[in-house]
């Protein structure tokens, strides 16, 4: 039997599969074994070219917080790749979504220096759908599972 990884059942719960299939197309949960098989030669890896755009230029490409712009921050961006590790082997999922999103402040963490891209992405969406009907909350919602599953797959084991 095999487990799902909590990213996985997550995305389950939140997202129907008919959503799921118009965000991330139908190799979404492993577009690395699609390319190598052959069969998926198009085939984009989402939330791999999310983390490329929004989030490398402080955590740098591998997740590990050495980004171009991370010594301009006044904290340092964490390493991305040991969350599991320091969560008893568990991608902290609900604590990551809610500080990417950025719709919960969490007071301990004090100021906010990384973007609320919860905000920007409900931004984008509007700008993409302009006059059609769209729900924006789930337009976020899928675009932050897919990077929440590529950071899942940066995890050190």
């Amino acid at each position: 039997m095999r487990v799902l990884p909590a990213c996985v059942r997550l995305i389950r719960q939140v997202l129907s599969p008919t959503l799921l299939m118009l965000v991330a197309g139908a190799h979404w949960a492993n577009p690395v074994a699609a390319q190598s098989s052959g069969r998926g030669a198009n085939v984009k890896d989402v939330g791999k070219l999310e983390f490329e755009t929004r989030c490398a230029s402080c955590h740098g490409t591998n997740g590990k917080g050495s980004g171009p712009l991370a010594e301009l921050l006044l904290k340092s961006p964490p390493d991305l790749t040991s969350l599991a590790m320091g969560n008893g082997g568990m991608l902290p999922m609900e604590r990551l979504y809610d500080s990417i999103a950025g719709d919960k402040s969490v007071a301990a963490h004090g100021t906010r220096d990384m973007p609320v891209w919860g905000r920007v992405y409900r931004t984008d969406a509007a700008d993409y759908y302009m006059d059609l009907p769209y729900d924006p909350e789930a337009y976020t919602r899928g675009r932050l599972l897919l990077l929440l599953e590529y950071i899942n797959r940066l995890q050190q084991r």
